[in-house]
C-alpha cells in the first residue's frame, strides 16, 4: 500500500510525514510524533482516553485517520500547557479538585474539558456532565473531574 503525504502542526508545530492510508491519528500521534499523552483504551471510540483536538474540536484519535487530518491543527494533551510548563486552567483545576485518579484517562478528560469550556465557558453542572459523558473513567464516581471542570469555568484567567 503506498504511503499518502501529510502537513499538520501539532501543539503548534509543523509537521510533514508519509503515512499510511489507514493508519489512525492516534498512532500518528503515539508512534510518528512521538507525543504518548493520547492514549490508546478500547480503540472503538468509545472510552475517550485519545481525546485530542482537531482544528478546535475534540476527537477521538482513534477513529479519524491521519490522512484526514492533513492540513489541520492538532492539539494533544502535550499542547495544553504553556511553553514554560504552566499548566493550562482546565490541568490546574484537575489536580487542584482530584480529578486525576490513576492518570490514564486524564488526558482525554481534560482535552474533552479544555473544548467543552471553549464552547461554554460557563456550563451548569448538567452540561459538563453531558460534556464529558463520552469520557470513561474506571477509578471513579466522576465528582473530582466535576469539580475540576466547574473549577475551570469559574477560574478568573479562564479564555472566552
Amino acid at each position: 500500500m503506498t504511503n499518502i503525504d501529510i502537513e499538520v502542526r501539532v501543539n503548534g508545530v509543523p509537521q510533514r510525514h508519509s503515512v499510511p492510508p489507514r493508519l489512525t491519528l492516534a498512532d500518528f500521534l503515539r508512534v510518528d510524533c512521538g507525543l504518548t499523552g493520547t492514549h490508546l483504551g478500547c480503540e472503538h471510540g468509545v472510552c475517550g482516553a485519545c481525546s485530542v483536538m482537531l482544528d478546535g474540536e475534540a476527537v477521538r484519535a482513534c477513529l479519524v485517520f491521519a490522512v484526514q487530518a492533513d492540513g489541520a491543527e492538532i492539539t494533544t494533551i502535550e499542547g495544553i500547557a504553556s511553553k514554560d510548563g504552566t499548566l493550562s486552567t482546565v490541568q490546574a483545576a484537575f489536580r487542584d479538585n482530584h480529578g486525576l485518579q490513576c492518570g490514564f484517562c486524564t488526558p482525554g478528560f481534560v482535552m474533552t474539558a479544555t473544548a467543552l469550556l471553549k464552547d461554554n465557558p460557563r456550563p451548569s453542572d448538567d452540561e459538563i456532565r453531558e460534556g464529558i459523558s463520552g469520557n470513561l473513567c474506571r477509578c471513579t464516581g466522576y465528582q473530582g473531574i466535576i469539580a475540576a471542570v466547574r473549577a475551570a469555568a469559574e477560574a478568573d484567567d479562564q479564555p472566552h
